[in-house]
């Protein structure tokens, strides 16, 4: 980055976060504190109204406001894209925000720009591979969540669990605490105060049902900042499998999730697994037939041969 750009750059930094120090600026900006310094008396000379405080930071006088700065082609594809995946993940109420927001972004862009940017746009496309019914329902849900969420309302939903409990059932009632929604491995996750297990969890909107907003509010726990929470890892039982490498290319691009390694041997290639319980990974593994061997643990091995036999005895 070059010194104009530098400069641009620390101006929209103060214009958006108020007061920082030059060691902030000299990381955000990998460069040293001197060269902040020059680049603060430089601005200063420049007519852009700074202020300085001894063990505070530097910040803009209040009322200076840089007008708008136009935006490069490659930067208004990434804000546009943006809104596309806003619009295409979010419920009606942010989508409809997108849209408005994809216009008003495309009014104030040069035409050579424009022209640019929409050829860009046009060789990138995000597609929604769910059925519209289900993409509908998660939609509803994750709007009720976000209105929950901002208003600290407790909620009360039917959920749906991947695999069933010890005693077979699979689907449960909870009331919790919203905290905030997250999303990932391609779907968006609820992150809340469970009352039943009294803990925080996670839960996929995808599997919550006959979701209602109750009148109790609620407090978050103290501390908790969404940013910086992680789920505990609780995935403690390893699986191997050899991998027939006629179906290699195949198994790497399915990206399974519990996959920790994928390495090349003799007789083929080596999958290794984490999970939190061998079910996990019996229909994964049953999916590739003979093309994947399961080393270990045993009890996986044998609940293979059981299914096996079970599938035997319909043909």
């Amino acid at each position: 980055m070059n010194k104009t750009d530098r400069m641009l750059a620390i101006v929209i930094e103060l214009q958006r976060k108020g007061v920082l120090r030059a060691e902030d600026l000299a990381a955000r900006f990998e460069t040293s504190v001197r060269t902040i310094y020059r680049d603060m008396q430089a601005l200063s000379e420049a007519g852009v109204p700074v202020a300085g405080a001894p063990g505070v930071g530097y910040s803009l006088m209040e009322g200076y406001f840089l007008p708008p700065v136009s935006f490069t082609a490659e930067e208004a594809v990434s804000l546009l894209i943006g809104a596309d995946f806003v619009e295409l993940r979010l419920d009606a109420e942010y989508g409809a925000k997108a849209r408005s927001s994809q216009e008003k972004i495309e009014a104030i862009l040069p035409e050579n720009v424009r022209e640019e940017t929409a050829r860009a746009r046009s060789v990138i496309r995000l597609l929604n591979e769910r059925a519209a019914r289900t993409r509908g329902q998660e939609k509803e849900t994750f709007e009720q969540l976000r209105r929950a969420i901002l208003q600290k309302r407790r909620i009360h939903f039917r959920y749906s669990k991947n695999m069933p409990e010890p005693d077979g059932n699979r689907h449960s009632e909870r009331t919790a605490d919203p905290y905030g929604l997250v999303f990932s491995q391609g779907a968006w996750v609820l992150v809340a105060f469970c009352g039943l297990r009294r803990d925080l969890r996670h839960f996929r909107l995808s599997r919550m049902n006959e979701l209602v907003i109750l009148k109790e509010s609620f407090d978050v726990l103290p501390g908790f900042r969404l940013q910086d929470h992680r789920s505990a890892d609780d995935r403690n039982v390893i699986v191997r499998m050899l991998v027939d490498p006629a179906v290699a290319d195949r198994i790497q691009e399915a990206d399974n999730f519990y996959m920790e390694s994928f390495e090349r041997g003799k007789e083929g290639w080596l999958a290794t697994f984490r999970v939190r319980r061998i079910e996990e990974l019996l229909g994964w593994a049953l999916g590739w037939g003979a093309a994947v061997r399961v080393l270990e643990p045993e009890s996986l091995r044998e609940r293979m041969r059981e299914e096996i036999e079970k599938m035997l005895e319909h043909y």
